[in-house]
């Protein structure tokens, strides 16, 4: 399926997780990548995001709070 069919928090949080390639994003680095301030509420819920997109097979988690996009853990 593709992200397309994901709201739209979600495509742009696997948008990002594609465009940093194999070495996968923590949290702080995604909320800012995504242009969010780096304050513990805003990092939170973009974790909260990340960790739902790894239950439903969107983007795999490499290490702990380390997430990647499926393309890139695939290398």
């Amino acid at each position: 399926m593709p992200a397309s069919v994901l709201a739209a928090d979600y495509q742009r949080i696997v948008s990002v997780l594609e465009s940093a390639g194999r070495e996968g994003m923590r949290c702080q680095q995604l909320a800012v990548a995504l242009g969010l301030q780096a304050v513990p509420a805003k990092v939170e819920g973009v974790r909260s995001k990340a960790k739902r997109l790894v239950e439903r097979g969107w983007a795999p988690q490499m290490r702990p709070g380390v997430f990647t996009a499926l393309a890139a853990s695939a290398g």
